[in-house]
């Protein structure tokens, strides 16, 4: 098992009492299949902040308030529909759908992966997914 899936499946169980709260679908482990997509967690930030939505990323990874994002900027800093629409097609529900939880759950994980203000590094795999279980 890799890094990035050891940090996701972490972020997942430390997500899973606000995803079993709200019911439906896996979308915690949908939006982290995504992330495995789109170049791991630093490709999908990096591709978010080259959409215009650097400002954002940086608040979910800083120890502040997140900042909100819409489906629509997520879908535009994405580069289209193509990562929105096989997110809707596994989920079996609308792009504006995928777009909405996608806007929910993606600053929730980020945020989970960077508790301490910082991106983790595989040096730091160990005390992250203490962290990250803890919480």
């Amino acid at each position: 098992m890799g890094l990035m899936d050891s940090l996701l499946g972490a972020a997942q169980q430390a997500l899973s009492g606000q995803q079993a709260a709200g019911g439906g679908s896996d979308w915690v482990g949908m939006v982290s299949g995504l992330l495995n997509q789109q170049g791991g967690l630093a490709g999908i930030l990096q591709q978010l902040q080259a959409g215009g939505l650097g400002e954002q990323v940086q608040s979910w990874i800083g120890t502040g308030a997140n900042l909100p994002v819409s489906a629509d900027q997520l879908s535009a800093a994405l580069g289209g529909s193509d990562a929105l629409s096989q997110l809707a097609s596994q989920a079996g529900v609308s792009h504006a759908e995928a777009g909405a939880q996608l806007s929910q759950w993606l600053p929730q994980i980020v945020d989970k992966l960077s508790p301490n203000g910082q991106l983790p590094d595989s040096g730091d795999l160990g005390a992250m997914l203490g962290q990250l279980l803890g919480r």
